[in-house]
């Protein structure tokens, strides 16, 4: 059996984004399942697939693994070639818990600013919350490139499960046009050259087109 990834809209479900572009970074051959979210049968399609009805999953012939986090650790572990994970000790510790504080972290964000990729309009007001969470997720990005980013433009030089998890953070804070520090902002723009990143953008405006 192939694996088989089960996500969300594209324009919308900033986690299975962060799933597929762990899929991308892992090099392995995987269907994508697409399941159409806020309808009136999403859950029951959901559960047909995981036994926590949400995206997303990934199904292996061992069983599915859900939370991207989850499925992230499940694609280093398997593929280790590809190297998913910074391979110097401290840079990998880091790298596990800028993603684990995303994975747990920036509720004010997510509430106020969540994924819209078609999205091309600032809010009128940004809440206090929310800059509080810019600024830190500013900080995580300048504090990982000084430190490690000596190989390429990604945080911790080449691309890895850390800019998967923060991939939807930056594509949040050019769509509502999120004035940024130069380092943030020329972070957001690799992300935006990021290839794997732009098929799943591409992809997510067509979705909202129709």
């Amino acid at each position: 059996m192939a694996l088989q990834l089960v996500i969300g809209d594209k324009n919308y479900s900033s986690w299975s984004l962060r799933a597929a572009l762990a899929v991308e970074l892992a090099g392995v051959e995987c269907e994508e399942v697409l399941v159409r979210l806020y309808q009136p049968d999403s859950r029951v399609q959901l559960l047909r697939h995981s036994p926590a009805g949400k995206v997303p999953v990934l199904l292996t012939e061992q069983g599915p693994v859900w939370d991207s986090l989850a499925i992230a650790e499940y694609l280093a572990e398997c593929y280790p070639e590809a190297q998913l994970w910074p391979q110097d000790r401290q840079a990998r510790a880091l790298a596990r818990s800028v993603c684990a504080e995303m994975h747990s972290g920036f509720s004010a964000l997510r509430s106020h600013l969540p994924m819209d990729l078609a999205r091309d309009k600032a809010l009128t007001e940004l809440p206090d919350a929310a800059q509080a969470d810019i600024d830190r997720i500013c900080a995580i990005w300048a504090d990982c490139r000084e430190r490690f980013a000596t190989s390429g433009n990604y945080l911790f030089g080449q691309a890895s499960i850390a800019d998967a998890f923060y991939a939807p953070v930056a594509a949040r804070l050019r769509s509502y046009h999120v004035a940024l520090p130069t380092t943030a902002a020329a972070y957001v723009e690799t992300i935006y050259r990021w290839p794997a990143f732009r098929r799943w953008y591409q992809a997510a405006l067509q979705e909202v087109k129709g």
